[in-house]
């Protein structure tokens, strides 16, 4: 029903590519990434938007607000909610992806 970038293939349908909430599309997770990655990048998310919210508050640092915006991002794409459509690319190009996104987050992690 919807319009869906990228066309219609035999990999995905269009409610496989997006989720409608309150009548506002979002991309879904890429699918072919393995779970323990997908699981350990919703986790460095979930941290990542609580540092936002964190940092939105009065007084606190910009350059920690614009770090873990920047992490929000880093986790989105890897997943796959960001950045090309992971439906019109190769399998291993996403994986790759994901666990280089995975590797930043935790090396990000580990330098605080």
């Amino acid at each position: 029903m919807g319009i869906v970038a990228g066309g219609d293939d035999d990999e995905t349908s269009g409610a496989e590519r997006w989720l409608v909430i309150d009548g506002r599309r979002w991309r879904r997770t890429d699918p072919a990434l393995p779970p323990d990655v997908v699981s350990a990048l919703t986790s460095h998310l979930g941290r990542a938007r609580s540092a936002v919210r964190t940092a939105r508050r009065p007084g606190a640092d910009p350059d920690a607000l614009a770090d873990a915006r920047a992490r929000v991002d880093l986790a989105k794409h890897g997943l796959g909610e960001r950045g090309p459509y992971w439906w019109d690319r190769p399998v291993g190009e996403r994986r790759d992806a994901a666990l280089s996104a995975l590797a930043e987050l935790e090396a990000l992690t580990n330098h605080r």
